[in-house]
């Protein structure tokens, strides 16, 4: 299993996924800072792995103060870190979790504080993996044999703590015999799929196709393609869906096409505090990012660029959302809701 993230000797470890494919170099951030740098020039990336990068960044701030009020540097990092990455649920989930337990225990002495703070870490570490095996799990049930998957961006191991929420139900569907190919789209503008997708699914020897994003379409159209399955960085209330740039157009191709749309996230993605996808917070990116590759200009230098990093899928493309705790079908505002009602 692909190793993203470790927290020892007073460092969270990360595999720089920037450098990826071409090199696999982990990185030391020794502080809270050079983890929020981590986390927002994607160097670690992927909605379930910012969060748990996250509340290693809060135990290792907690580590690192040498001041009178840890509690109040432990907010201001925490501030620090969701600010990161608007989009992604999963972040502001994590931060929250580790608050309260500051929270619940600000007048215990420093060194048990700390020893909480990285054992809750730890818990959602593991939490993710075994939460990622059985959204894989759940997940392969819906494909048959020979099937040819589409995605779009990076939702494996790579954007978890192992494993991952789209890539592992494929990774589960391979087990069980039932991947003919999978079609990754390359996700520009920062290329997640060529760069990452690609990378992962072949260390595991899955058969992997690549195509540009704008190829979708017709590889559809040609008949390739029997489920389409994404990842997600939050999902509202009513199941409208914010993922990587390119996920929308991926929903209505697939529509058009009769091909099911399925969405693999654990519950921590889901925000009901938001009733739709309208309220979801995109965020934008740096505008080089599309004016460059490597570094290098592929367009005119000083032209304007629109650069959002996510899209929101409407709940009416989606044909199911597939979680830990099973597939969530249609009507999805009310079985969202009775999901998170069976959860206490």
């Amino acid at each position: 299993m692909i190793k993203t993230l470790s927290f020892e000797d007073n460092a969270v470890v990360i595999l720089d996924q920037s450098q990826l494919p071409g090199k696999v170099v982990f990185e030391r951030c020794l502080t809270p800072f050079e983890v929020a740098q981590a986390i927002k020039s994607l160097k670690v990336r992927g909605a379930p792995l910012i969060g748990v990068t996250a509340a290693f960044g809060m135990a290792l701030a907690a580590q690192n103060f040498n001041g009178a009020n840890l509690v109040e540097y432990l907010n201001e990092t925490a501030r620090m870190l969701v600010s990161t990455r608007p989009t992604a649920v999963n972040l502001l989930w994590a931060v929250n979790r580790m608050m309260g337990i500051i929270e619940t225990n600000k007048t215990i002495a420093k060194e048990e504080l700390i020893h909480l703070l990285a054992n809750e870490a730890m818990a959602m570490y593991d939490e993710d993996i075994t939460v990622n095996k059985a959204i894989g799990d759940n997940g392969q049930e819906l494909l048959g044999r020979s099937s040819n998957v589409m995605t779009i961006c990076n939702a494996g191991a790579l954007a978890t703590c192992g494993y991952g929420t789209a890539l592992g139900v494929i990774r589960s569907a391979n087990k069980n015999n039932k991947i003919e190919m999978v079609w990754a789209c390359e996700t520009r503008p920062v290329l997640q799929g060529s760069r990452l997708t690609v990378w992962e699914l072949l260390e595991d020897k899955i058969p992997v196709t690549l195509i540009t994003d704008n190829m979708a379409g017709h590889t559809m159209a040609l008949k390739q393609i029997d489920a389409v399955i994404t990842g997600a960085d939050r999902i509202a209330a009513n199941g409208d869906a914010a993922n990587k740039i390119g996920t929308y157009s991926l929903a209505v191709l697939a529509r058009h096409h009769n091909i099911p749309f399925y969405i693999a996230a654990p519950l921590s993605t889901f925000d009901i505090s938001v009733s739709s996808g309208q309220q979801i917070p995109i965020e934008e990116r740096d505008e080089e990012e599309v004016r460059q590759i490597d570094g290098n200009y592929i367009t005119v230098s000083g032209v304007k660029v629109f650069n959002p990093a996510f899209d929101v899928t409407p709940y009416q493309l989606v044909t199911g959302i597939i979680t830990e705790k099973g597939i969530i079908k249609p009507p999805f505002y009310e079985n969202i809701k009775t999901k998170f009602q069976e959860m206490g």
